[in-house]
């Protein structure tokens, strides 16, 4: 169900009058959007131990399920069965699937769950024919999945509890329920556990500063496995042999690597030392195959991902083609490890799944390696879709553009311009008062997330109206090394800020942007950055759009769940240490300053960014009798997960925005 209130038209100076917003939501309560932007969306494919099944989670049915069907041997496509895994909860409150594991036995399917799409996760068993579940933890205020054991009978899962910030990781028997804990912390994680269930590894610490400890189930030992180095991304595989551990993160350099930890018994693990690594990429993903001969390595290249195939014995690497989409989401090996199936999106391509046939591994250095195939153009002899055909429609969803500009303190920036498809090839030819577009300024949350080219209904729709859309990443963005993830921390946040002002500087320099029609718009940390831009930046902006942002540092700390609470010191401060910073921070102490109108949505089930966050922003507008929308979702977390809403949500952003940016006249909040 959506709720939409407090849409009232702008005040009566204004253009836009009220009988013009009954007219426009009468006209456009059932848009005729490309169903290209409401496909079904595959992702997270997983093959059973045996190779004979295939387990994965789409929307099929309207929200993130869990299905399991036959995986053909010949690379076929996949029959889909008529109903998902039973993974729902109480009535009227959907569970949605946002990850699942195979036992390695095959008996089990793990199934991390998020009743309303909220925080609060649970960890469910359901065996591949749905016949029997298992509810692990059912009492925890939250449950998160992590590792099997190779005997599948032991599963890590982490356990938070109410009123602290710590996750306990937990190793669970399966059989008996017993459970042994390992650590407690920040972000817990059970990374992995070895062949002989004697070894686990554990990542935990607070957002930018997370560690990895290897604990000796034996003698109790805890030993660090990246000393010296606080990184982003920190995840570990025990090597087939149980004598190797890799490791998968930045700790100590300046980009995400392969590395690698030798274990010799009974003695402490090594130091590291580098398997992979790009100077300039990040490594995103990483899969190993079952024979432990071979890895698969995902590498973000300005967004865009690239695929490796890494021979562990002799370390040399062969390209491999790029699937359908630009983006890879995951990968995973076949049984018989000769073939890769992976989850990919791009601009035009709705999240899928395919399958990669590879080659026999490269092992000769001096062999001849064929070219690398960019992703987004994929080799149909060597890549197959294992489910439906994604449709696709050149003619009407659009591929965006990597635009640069700079920072106003010079620091390169760049960002993805999504132009409507009559502008493409006028850039050139035509005066700029010509190229220059109505643009909206999209921001992504994190902020350590990377805006990329993937799959974005939002803007195609926006587009078909002929609005551009730029989404640049600011600094603290993730996928440009650890540098420039870390440069809006703390006090270094008001310079972050300012790169949203000079990404609009940079399209109307450049003639791309009509300076008098440019809103702004964001969802989670971008939510946030709108709002400030609003108010700190008001004659810029003549609409803007919040989704689930903070408004006030102080009530979020306050009232988000303590465990997202207690990782998030790190990025935006102490709330109490750094109280004066956090104020002059929050949108809401400056909010008399927002004078472009604003839709503010936001998802009942919250509680990472909690509803109050944006009613009291709305509230505040309101008290000063301006007139925002308030878009709330009473069956939707920090995301929207639900088909329907999704159409819903796309619906009224963009109905809000074209009100306000291809009408001339003076606008309000």
């Amino acid at each position: 169900m959506v709720n939409v209130s407090a849409e009232r038209a702008p005040q009566t100076s204004d253009v836009v009058t009220e009988a013009d917003f009954v007219r426009r939501r009468r006209d456009r309560v059932a848009p005729e959007y490309d169903p290209a932007l409401f496909a079904t969306a595959y992702s997270c494919p997983v093959p059973s131990p045996d190779g004979r099944m295939l387990a994965w989670i789409s929307d099929r049915d309207g929200r993130p399920h869990a299905f399991v069907a036959p995986l053909p041997p010949d690379g076929s496509a996949v029959a889909e069965p008529a109903w998902p895994l039973p993974t729902d909860g109480e009535p009227g409150v959907p569970w949605d699937v946002q990850t699942i594991a195979w036992s390695p036995d095959g008996f089990w399917l793990a199934c991390q769950l998020a009743p309303g799409g909220g925080e609060r996760t649970r960890v469910r068993l359901v065996t591949p024919d749905g016949t029997q579940v298992h509810d692990l933890a059912p009492s925890a205020p939250a449950v998160t999945l992590g590792s099997w054991s190779p005997s599948g009978r032991r599963l890590g899962i982490t356990i938070f509890g109410d009123g602290t910030g710590d996750g306990v990781a937990s190793l669970v028997d399966v059989r008996d329920g017993t459970s042994t804990m390992l650590t407690s912390g920040p972000a817990a994680l059970v990374c992995a556990i070895s062949g002989d269930g004697m070894r686990a590894v554990v990542r935990v610490g607070k957002r930018g500063a997370r560690r990895l400890e290897h604990f000796d189930l034996r003698s109790g030992r805890c030993t660090e496995l990246l000393p010296g180095g606080e990184a982003n991304v920190a995840d570990a595989r025990f090597g087939i042999t149980g004598g190797q551990l890799f490791v998968h993160s930045d700790a100590g350099g300046e980009r995400p690597a392969l590395l690698a930890v030798g274990l010799n018994g009974d003695a402490p693990p090594s130091l590291p030392y580098v398997v992979a690594a790009r100077d300039e990429h990040d490594l995103d993903l990483v899969a190993l195959d079952p024979a432990g001969a071979r890895a698969a390595l995902v590498w973000n290249v300005e967004g865009r991902s690239e695929i490796d195939l890494l021979d562990l014995r002799s370390g040399i690497t062969e390209p491999l083609p790029g699937p359908p989409g630009d983006v890879v989401t995951s990968a995973a090996f076949t049984r018989d490890g000769r073939a890769l199936l992976i989850g990919n999106e791009g601009s035009t391509v709705p999240p899928t799944i395919t399958r990669m046939a590879l080659d026999e591994a490269v092992t000769d250095p001096a062999s001849t390696r064929p070219p690398r195939t960019p992703c987004g153009t994929a080799d149909p002899d060597r890549i197959t879709a294992l489910l439906p055909a994604v449709p696709r429609d050149a003619g009407h969803l659009v591929d965006p553009v990597l635009h640069h500009f700079r920072g106003e303190d010079g620091l390169a920036l760049s960002g993805w311009l999504f132009r409507p498809a009559s502008a493409f090839g006028a850039q050139s030819s035509m005066p700029q008062s010509s190229m220059s577009h109505p643009t909206l300024i999209w921001l992504h949350g994190g902020p350590e997330a990377q805006e990329r080219p993937i799959f974005q209904p939002l803007f195609q729709a926006l587009l078909a109206e002929g609005v551009a859309v730029f989404a640049p990443n600011v600094r603290g963005s993730g996928g440009y090394g650890r540098t420039f993830s870390q440069a809006d921390d703390l006090d270094r946040r008001f310079v972050a800020i300012t790169d949203v002002r000079a990404a609009v500087t940079s399209l109307v320099t450049d003639g791309l942007a009509d300076p008098a029609r440019i809103g702004v718009s964001g969802r989670s940390y971008g939510g946030y950055l709108t709002l400030v831009a609003l108010a700190w930046f008001p004659e810029l902006f003549r609409v803007g759009v919040d989704v689930c942002g903070i408004s006030d540092f102080a009530t979020f700390y306050a009232q988000t769940e303590p465990w997202i609470a207690a990782t998030a010191v790190t990025k935006y401060g102490d709330p109490y240490a750094h109280a004066a910073l956090l104020r002059e921070l929050s949108p809401i102490h400056s909010a008399d300053r927002i004078t472009a109108p604003l839709l503010v949505v936001h998802g009942a089930y919250d509680t990472n960014v909690p509803i109050v966050e944006a009613e009291q922003i709305v509230e505040a507008l309101r008290d000063r009798g301006a007139s925002p929308g308030f878009l709330l979702f009473d069956d939707e977390g920090h995301e929207v997960h639900g088909t329907a809403n999704r159409a819903r949500f796309v619906h009224e952003v963009v109905r809000w925005v074209t009100a306000h940016l291809l009408d001339m006249g003076e606008q309000t909040a």
